[in-house]
């Protein structure tokens, strides 16, 4: 899935991007306010892993923007798979939720940056700026956390947050959850077994610390559709 180039056309002189998003109006938003730099151009999109890797194998972008949240795929994996497969392709991970829930995870999956959706749009650009510069791009509060982590000492809140505790499949289905997917429609989106999903759930609930399987719903609900932080948590 190729996305319209620069209005100037292909410039070797410009560093390529390769933006991975499933929605095809952030997509075009997002090449369309690449495109307008001098020094960045959109060599490329695509929507799915599969589609992702043969686009760096034909475009061979300078830099990857991946969207944490991928349809039926998990963004997470993605960024791990192209550090395996392309470990000299930086990768500028993008989300809906806030930092706290994802920066760290997307860090330890290989990424070099971590934004927001909801960032201005100068952002976007200084952080694609300074991942392709070598840097990396976080805000100041969530270097901090990580230096905290790195140390072994505790962040500014006083403790880690019970969504932190979830490990990456958990957080996965947690997400799934939260879409209003029941077990077995996860089972299959995941290749797991209905039991192991279930495994998944009871471990959720126990780690977030919730009474119920309703309550499980509500919170995934909630945090899936912009309240990043669920009452009990």
């Amino acid at each position: 899935m190729v996305c319209a180039e620069g209005q100037n056309g292909p410039d070797k002189s410009r560093r390529k991007v390769l933006v991975v998003d499933d929605h095809p109006i952030v997509r075009e938003g997002l090449a369309d306010l690449i495109n307008k730099e001098k020094d960045l151009v959109v060599c490329g999109c695509a929507q799915d892993i599969p589609e992702t890797i043969k686009a760096i194998k034909s475009l061979s972008p300078d830099i990857v923007t991946v969207d944490i949240a991928l349809g039926d795929a998990n963004g997470l994996e993605l960024i791990k798979d192209i550090k395996t497969e392309f470990p000299g392709v930086p990768v500028l991970a993008l989300s809906m939720h806030q930092e706290s829930f994802y920066a760290e995870r997307a860090i330890r999956a290989g990424a070099k940056g971590y934004i927001t959706k909801q960032e201005a749009t100068k952002n976007v650009i200084l952080a694609i700026r300074r991942v392709l510069d070598g840097g990396l791009y976080l805000s100041e509060e969530m270097k901090d956390k990580l230096l905290y982590s790195v140390v072994g000492g505790h962040d500014s809140q006083g403790g880690v947050s019970p969504i932190d505790c979830l490990t990456d499949r958990e957080l996965e289905v947690f997400g799934l959850l939260g879409e209003g997917k029941g077990t077995r429609e996860i089972a299959e989106q995941l290749c797991l077994s209905v039991k192991t999903v279930e495994t998944y759930r009871a471990r959720i609930k126990e780690k977030l610390k919730l009474p119920s399987a309703a309550k499980l719903l509500q919170q995934a609900f909630a945090w899936v559709h912009g309240r990043d932080k669920p009452d009990s948590l």
